[in-house]
């Protein structure tokens, strides 16, 4: 069933201002683009770009920006789909402010604690692999959020399997980068454990419990 066109201003806005992110990536590094959109068949574009990365890398920033209010606007469908009352619109740059700040930070802390662990050219590639499927997932939710904007009217049931489906891709990410380094996890595989417990499972859970519990 087709949804109200007339509530949906903001997040056109928003959809727009996505399409035109990801235009200017392409347009500005269109081999790099073209090579990083599949990332899942390949690791041309790690293996290539990684021994380049910088601090702040303005292709993957684009990326990025767009991952992050991708998600802001499918953290907004899915709570107003849980919620009593209805989210106003607004509240999608809230997330995506919040997730972005949660992401720079937690990199940050990240690179701290490789330093402090003696594993940071390990971390490093692992971040530069993280960070890339994350923004693969960001452009494969700009065609998602449109269908569930102007198209679908989502159910509990389709926001979970489509929020199961954008986990199992990072997951393989995980799992291609684990398969590709194994040589170098059997000196600091502990360690390496240990991270992904305390930074990638905890900070995600107080994360939603953040949002929920203030904007819901």
């Amino acid at each position: 069933m087709l949804r109200d066109l007339y509530t949906v201003d903001i997040l056109t806005l928003t959809f727009i201002g996505c399409l035109i992110i990801v235009a200017l990536s392409k347009s500005l590094f269109t081999k790099r683009f073209n090579e990083f959109i599949l990332l899942l068949f390949n690791s041309r574009h790690t293996n290539q770009y990684i021994k380049e990365q910088r601090f702040f890398d303005l292709f993957e920033g684009l990326l990025f920006l767009n991952f992050i209010i991708n998600l802001g606007l499918l953290l907004h469908t899915y709570l107003s789909n849980q919620a009593s009352n209805a989210i106003p619109q607004m509240d999608v740059f809230k997330y995506a402010l919040l997730i972005g700040l949660f992401l720079i930070l937690k990199v940050l802390f990240e690179r701290l604690l490789s330093s402090v662990l003696d594993i940071e050219p390990i971390i490093d590639k692992y971040i530069f692999e993280k960070t890339s499927f994350q923004n693969f997932i960001g452009l494969l939710l700009l065609p998602l959020n449109a269908l569930l904007i102007y198209s679908i009217s989502p159910s509990h049931i389709i926001l979970i399997t489509l929020l199961a489906i954008l986990v199992s891709i990072q997951l393989f990410g995980l799992f291609l980068f684990i398969k590709n380094n194994l040589n170098v996890f059997r000196k600091s595989l502990f360690y390496f454990i240990l991270y992904l417990c305390t930074l990638e499972i905890a900070p995600y859970v107080v994360l939603y419990k953040i949002i929920t519990t203030n904007w819901v």
